[in-house]
């Protein structure tokens, strides 16, 4: 078998990154003969150094598809490489690693898609999809789904394949489950951007103030919205019961703080922080969108509601802060549910079969 290679030209860290180096570093000490193409100014590229995975650092823009330069540097470089498998991220990796690969001679193409969004019905995506593209790898139904959302026959459903995003189960073994703060703690881990949503947030502290309800909402997280939310939470007078804490480098240990942990996100691919959530043994609200069913069970682990239905979700939140039993009931089967069904070393040697031997 030929060489796998991972491309991934993200500047930014995100889900899809870090599924990248996941799998390209858990093939690579199964030792397989793998390779990565990141993004030369990217956090992919550092941590691929840095972990001694063969890699290679390169600049791609939206455009570059159009640049024959770009265009032949890679079909020269897949040729020489002797890929048999390329996985790609992102559209624009499609338009210039797909083609390069299809002309090298490259027999797997696969499309690894991480967003439940629906791709849209263009000409280009068309060509694409029917003549490049061999394969998607997707990482829930609901993902799998958007694929042909706008447009039935965009490619063939039986060669789209579901691996769910996988999690180390026992991780939670090291953090206690026990709450330390005393005050009713609702907790929110996400980038600081539009499709997290976290202005709804804002809303949803100023609705629980005035419904007498005391309560801290802590978000975390970075992003270009921060001082769009700061603005936000004077405009409400709700200072003293939001704070923003930045970048968390311990997600479980920031999550543990939470009697609730809230998502508010427009759509998921696969809600990482969802299943840690769960894995804490906290309860869950967020909208009824994308993967969330897949993760959440309504009325069992928490609740599903629709997009920026502000009064319902007060509602739930209100329900848990009344009812600790119910908390501690949704928090047992939540993280049940996430050990029963999205396992890491289950998912990751499905990942493993699909890539090497299928």
């Amino acid at each position: 078998m030929g060489q796998i290679c991972f491309f991934n030209t993200a500047k930014a860290w995100g889900g899809g990154e870090k599924w990248h180096f996941e799998i390209s570093n858990y093939l690579y000490e199964k030792g397989h003969d793998v390779f990565v193409i990141a993004h030369k100014e990217s956090e992919l590229l550092k941590r691929l150094m840095k972990a001694e995975i063969p890699c290679k650092g390169i600049a791609i823009s939206n455009l570059s598809f159009l640049n024959p330069f770009k265009y032949f540097n890679l079909i020269s470089f897949f040729r020489k490489s002797n890929i048999d498998t390329i996985v790609m991220n992102l559209s624009r990796d499609v338009k210039i690693a797909g083609p390069s690969a299809q002309k090298s001679g490259v027999k797997r193409i696969i499309y690894r898609r991480g967003s439940a969004i629906p791709i849209k019905n263009t000409l280009l995506n068309r060509y694409y999809f029917k003549h490049i593209v061999t394969e998607i790898l997707a990482n829930s139904f609901a993902t799998k789904n958007t694929v042909t959302q706008n447009n039935d026959t965009l490619f063939p459903k039986e060669k789209i394949t579901v691996i769910y995003n996988g999690i180390h189960t026992q991780s939670i073994t090291d953090i206690d489950v026990r709450k330390e703060n005393k005050d009713f703690t609702i907790i929110n881990l996400g980038r600081l951007e539009y499709q997290k949503n976290q202005k709804f947030l804002i809303h949803l502290a100023a609705r629980l103030k005035e419904r007498k309800i005391p309560f801290k909402l802590i978000i975390g997280g970075e992003g270009s919205l921060r001082k769009e939310l700061e603005k936000l939470i004077v405009e409400l007078n709700v200072q003293g019961h939001v704070s923003l804490e930045g970048f968390i480098e311990r997600p479980l240990e920031f999550i543990n703080r939470a009697d609730v942990f809230v998502l508010p996100s427009f759509w998921e691919g696969f809600g990482y922080v969802l299943a840690e959530a769960a894995l804490c043994h906290k309860p869950i609200v967020a909208f009824d969108v994308s993967s969330n069913p897949e993760l959440i069970l309504d009325d069992a682990t928490g609740y599903l509601v629709e997009v920026n239905d502000l009064n319902t979700f007060a509602d739930k939140i209100i329900d848990l802060y009344q009812d600790y039993e119910l908390r501690k009931k949704m928090g047992e089967k939540g993280c049940d549910h996430i050990k029963t069904n999205f396992d890491k070393d289950v998912q990751l040697k499905k990942i493993e079969d699909y890539l090497v031997y299928g």
